[in-house]
Parts: structure tokens; sequence; C-alpha cells
């Protein structure tokens, strides 16, 4: 049996890495937890969110991992209405409409960050 402990990061394409810092911090609130040199020249970035769980690594696109993808993370919020509108007053692009929240399925929406990567925010559940 493997020795594996939980999910540490996903890999998320990016254009620019100050760029996506600037985003990942400054509009969604998370915290640079690497920002180190990486093989010839690059660097490896790591972003946060405050409630811990897995760090987002912000990668330079390669072969036909590009940027403008679904990536598939779902981050979590205790008010999924009220970041809406805000990230929405902020000039992020988010869904038009949230979805869910019948009791079944929790509210969540989309929104992308400036590469155009698709993220979901969904309700927390308690």
């Amino acid at each position: 049996m493997s020795q594996i402990t939980h999910v540490g990061r996903v890999m998320v394409p990016v254009a620019d890495q100050d760029e996506a810092i600037a985003f990942y911090t400054k509009t969604l609130g998370f915290s640079v937890v690497a920002d180190v040199p990486f093989g010839d020249g690059d660097r490896w970035v790591e972003v946060a969110p405050p409630g811990g769980g897995a760090a987002l690594a912000l990668v330079p696109p390669q072969g036909e991992y590009q940027t403008g993808r679904m990536t598939g993370i779902a981050l979590e919020s205790r008010d999924p209405r009220a970041d809406h509108a805000e990230l929405k007053r902020h000039g992020v692009d988010v869904d038009d409409e949230l979805m869910g929240g019948d009791g079944t399925v929790p509210l969540m929406f989309f929104l992308r960050d400036h590469d155009a990567n698709q993220l979901m925010l969904v309700q927390a559940q308690s």
C-alpha cells in the first residue's frame, strides 16, 4: 500500500507568474507559500487558501498543458453568494448566475482567472 496522506498541490498553467500571484493573493485572498528558483531559470510558485488544504502551483504552460482550461479545482466558501457579488464587483470573470443551493446540490458558480483557467467556488459543507 502507498504512503499517500493528502493532496499537496494542484498545478495550474499561467502565462505570467507575477500576474497570477497578484490575482490569487489580492483577489482570492490566498498566500504565497513558495516562490523559489526552479530548473534552468524558472520559478516554482505555490499559493494556498487561508484555511489550508492543497496549494496551487502556478506553472508555465508546457506542451498541451496550456492556459484557458477547466482546472477541475473546487474552492470552498461559507458564503458563495457574497463571494460571487464581491468578485463580480472587482471585475473577475464569474458566471452570471449561481447554480444549486436547492438542498440537494450546494450553491456554486464558476470563475476564471486572468488566463481563463476555470475554477469552481462551492458552498462549504457544515
